[in-house]
């Protein structure tokens, strides 16, 4: 197992596999780096140098209880990236990690970082306010820490169904997708998880995208429950100077596993491109 201890103390668990161009994966709430298993061989079979990692709180790494922030997350990012010296990386990240690559690109790549990708992602900003009036109301992200703090248990099994879209009608479930989702998120802290909830929800990253100037591609389902296309993928795609759209009519948040055939697919196209 390698880990990296960061300049505060915190252990970040990562993997760093293969030879070639790299990638560097960032995942989503509440999981680990385990999510993008089925990216993961994908590239490594096609002779690239694959990087990823827990985020603090998260799956293998330190469960500390401060610091649960876009802004941190992305400081840790680059931290592991100057560990382990990446040039010329493609940053992909889901849902809030894809808060956590905007932020880290803008920030602090400082001429490592090549492409970006942004999967089903939080940005620009979900919550609903008098300035993102069609935003997700802070209703349902109260509602979200209320199952996480007082029962995550079963919440965490609730949720793969929006998740993975296997509420909708002739859904083909599978269970073993939905264990290794929960399994993910109990691996975590839930004072991580909790704090989570402001920062993937909360966090304004219009000045981000704005300052992105390498090329980005926004891919995004059309039946994400999670965090709804319209105002995420296609706001985002306004304030991006170099950035390509591509959404997918009934995909849905989770559409990495979901439908990773196709997903990487795209993702190749764009990195060898």
């Amino acid at each position: 197992m390698s880990t990296l201890k960061l300049k505060d103390g915190t252990e970040i668990f990562y993997k760093d596999q293969g030879e070639g161009p790299t990638l560097m994966f960032h995942h989503g709430w509440p999981l680990s780096s385990d999510d993008w298993d089925s990216q993961v061989i994908f590239f490594l079979q096609r002779g690239y140098r694959v990087v990823t990692h827990d985020r603090r709180g998260h799956g293998r790494s330190s469960q500390d209880i401060y610091n649960h922030t876009i802004e941190q997350y992305a400081s840790d990012a680059a931290e592991l990236v100057e560990f382990l010296d990446l040039k010329d990386v493609v940053h992909i990240g889901h849902s809030t990690g894809g808060g956590e690559v905007i932020r880290y690109v803008a920030k602090y790549a400082n001429g490592r970082a090549k492409k970006a990708v942004l999967i089903s992602a939080v940005p620009p900003i979900m919550v609903a306010s008098d300035e993102n009036p069609d935003g997700v109301p802070i209703s349902v992200f109260d509602g979200i820490r209320d199952q996480t703090l007082n029962n995550r248990h079963q919440f965490y099994i609730d949720l793969t169904f929006p998740f993975y879209g296997y509420n909708r009608e002739g859904a083909d479930v599978k269970e073993g997708i939905q264990r290794n989702w929960w399994r993910q998120g109990m691996m975590g802290g839930v004072v991580a998880h909790y704090d989570g909830i402001k920062a993937f929800s909360e966090t304004d990253q219009r000045e981000d995208l704005k300052a992105t100037e390498i090329p980005v591609l926004v891919l995004h389902g059309e039946d994400d429950q999670i965090v709804p296309y319209q105002n995420a993928a296609l706001k985002s795609i306004k304030l991006l100077k170099n950035g390509t759209l591509k959404t997918y009519p009934g995909f849905p948040h989770g559409m990495p596993t979901t439908h990773a055939d196709v997903i990487n697919k795209d993702l190749l196209e764009f990195i060898e491109g």
